[in-house]
């Protein structure tokens, strides 16, 4: 300390005694000694599928003034997809809908939830129409 009371920042002085001084790494493995088992280490990436485009609309016509969202032009996808995505927009959205035609129709004006699971499943959503 100075003669006015305050510690010197000037790092002049060491810490005194390192804490980690004493430890070696002589005798720690630098690899995996079993073959492979870096491999399995590793977290699994997920894989991004890009499926298309598909159309997200919002129709009122010929419904009895009723509001409802469609998704449309899926390709490569068949029914049985098609049904499990409508049940997970169904519950996300807490509203009723079907799949009908090839496309998915359910009520309400839902279009920003449906973008939302389109790309996790891996697909492109597009808002179409006006």
């Amino acid at each position: 300390m100075s003669a006015s009371g305050k510690i010197s920042t000037d790092g002049g002085g060491g810490l005194g005694q390192n804490p980690f001084a004493a430890l070696s790494g002589s005798g720690l493995p630098t690899k995996p000694s079993v073959p492979g088992a870096s491999e399995s280490l590793r977290l699994p990436v997920p894989e991004i599928r890009h499926r298309g485009r598909v159309d997200i609309l919002r129709e009122t016509g010929n419904r009895g003034g009723k509001t409802v969202t469609v998704v449309k032009g899926f390709t490569g996808i068949g029914l049985p997809e098609k049904e499990q995505l409508a049940k997970k927009m169904r519950a996300a959205c807490g509203c009723g809908g079907t799949v009908k035609d090839g496309q998915i129709e359910l009520q309400g004006d839902k279009r920003e939830q449906v973008a939302k699971i389109l790309t996790e499943a891996g697909f492109r959503p597009v808002f179409a129409g006006g």
